[in-house]
């Protein structure tokens, strides 16, 4: 990469960048396992207490345009949510018209404010009554190629730009090797692979399906960065294979170089780290982990099933989610042998150094998920172990952004996650928003963080400042309130 240029320097962004928030509907929405309500995979959790109740969320799906002026506030011009399968698709093959109606309103709405809608299909959640294993299924990536046609037919032209599916990768990890995700099973190594051989699978159908109706749609799925090849990059290729004039019988020898390679900029690591490597190497045999898609790969229509790279960025070292129970953690001592979500380490070098890993050609990279958790309990926030803020995160890790813009990589677009504390997949305790909620008192927004951090603020001057080709607002104290 080459030297960053001086901060006396314009800064000038690619044309057609945009900085949004990124938000998931059963996040967010609320309305959905309760009583007459839809339903969703995450029923029989809720149910029998696994997980504490999604109830109401954040009251989306009635509050969206006063949520929506919140993401303008931030500075945002783009915002990323779900429509909700298991809220459109009640029964099989029954279509509640209203649901696509209010969703038509919700993309109205962000139009109406400068808000350009990136919306995904999928987002950990499907109807119930298609079962917690659907992604088992011989006929799964059929099944939901179906509901994208369904979806995009309703939901029309003023959505261009598509996410298939959400994290792939790490939805089948936590739905089948930790088993955090309904059905909760653990360390289910066959079923977590053949569940992202399907997912990835109808990854590539949903893309031919949209493009059927929008040929200039943009359509990708996000992955999750991870620092093992086979969960991470490996599926990129197989996507992009075709598109970089690998035939279908160089494909194995391809990945593997393609594997050398990534190892090679990912450099070795920890002794922890590459045995964590070679454990998963094993564990996702490159040769014939992914028959299904890279069936669909071969068969699609289009030489390319992956129109942009669209990554997700947290903590992306595998060795470094394992660490010894008892370590102390925000609000007290974890006792189990892993990270929570408000331990995890920001690394703003490590973003970069992956995001240009990702760059293929003159191919846009889009971060279409990227934040910082702290955790809160029982109406009390806690303060993170490391002592960051999220403002902090912001202008590091945005720093590093408009780095990698002056060094040539072709960065499109970059949400953060989220515009506002939610249910996060089973618990109100992690808060990554720019805005606080008061959950104990009522869903009362705050315009600071749960921390008390004005990141809303840090994250509009910061925007306001890089379109205006200012890169010292990267090096200027958090904006605090009057």
């Amino acid at each position: 990469m080459s030297a960053p240029r001086s901060s006396d320097q314009p800064f000038v962004l690619p044309e057609g960048f945009r900085f949004g928030v990124a938000t998931a509907g059963f996040q967010i929405e609320g309305g959905t396992n309760g009583p007459g309500e839809p339903r969703n995979n995450w029923f029989e959790f809720e149910e029998e207490g696994r997980v504490e109740p999604s109830g109401i969320a954040n009251d989306f799906w009635n509050r969206y345009e006063e949520q929506l002026d919140r993401a303008v506030a931030a500075g945002c011009d783009a915002f990323r949510f779900s429509v909700e399968w298991a809220c459109c698709e009640t029964e099989p093959g029954a279509y509640d018209e209203d649901a696509f109606a209010r969703y038509r309103a919700i993309v109205d709405a962000c139009h109406d404010r400068g808000l350009e809608p990136l919306v995904s299909l999928h987002h950990f959640c499907h109807p119930w009554w298609l079962g917690v294993d659907l992604w088992l299924d011989g006929d799964a990536p059929e099944r939901f190629a179906e509901w994208v046609g369904v979806a995009v037919d309703r939901m029309g032209a003023r959505v261009r730009e598509w996410v298939t599916v959400n994290e792939p990768n790490i939805y089948a990890l936590q739905t089948y090797w930790t088993g955090d995700f309904p059905p909760g099973r653990s360390f289910d190594t066959g079923a977590a692979v053949r569940a992202i051989d399907h997912l990835f699978a109808a990854h590539v159908l949903a893309h031919t399906e949209i493009h059927a109706r929008q040929p200039d749609a943009i359509v990708a799925t996000n992955t999750f960065c991870f620092s093992a090849y086979e969960l991470d990059q490996l599926l990129v290729d197989v996507l992009l294979c075709r598109s970089e004039g690998v035939e279908r019988e160089q494909l194995g020898p391809w990945l593997r170089s393609r594997r050398e390679a990534y190892d090679l900029a990912m450099g070795s690591g920890t002794l922890r780290e590459r045995a964590a490597r070679h454990l998963i190497g094993r564990m996702v045999p490159m040769e014939a982990a992914l028959p299904r898609t890279v069936a669909a790969v071969y068969a699609s229509p289009h030489e390319c099933t992956q129109d942009v790279t669209q990554i997700d960025f947290y903590n992306p070292t595998i060795s470094s989610h394992l660490r010894l129970p008892g370590h102390r953690t925000s609000g007290g001592r974890n006792l189990q042998p892993s990270r929570l979500l408000w331990d995890d380490p920001p690394d703003p070098p490590a973003f970069a150094h992956l995001t240009r890993l990702n760059q293929r050609g003159d191919r846009p990279v889009w971060v279409v998920e990227n934040g910082l958790c702290n955790r809160v309990r029982n109406g009390r926030s806690y303060p993170r172990v490391d002592g960051w803020t999220r403002p902090r995160y912001l202008k590091e890790h945005l720093a590093q952004l408009v780095r990698l813009v002056d060094a040539g990589v072709p960065v499109g677009a970059y949400f953060h996650w989220t515009l506002a504390d939610n249910y996060e997949w089973g618990s109100y305790e992690p808060r990554f928003g720019l805005y606080g909620v008061d959950r104990e008192r009522g869903l009362v927004w705050s315009d600071d963080d749960a921390m008390g951090e004005p990141a809303a603020a840090a994250y509009r001057e910061i925007v306001e400042g890089l379109k205006a080709g200012d890169r010292t607002v990267l090096q200027a104290p958090a904006p605090r309130r009057a």
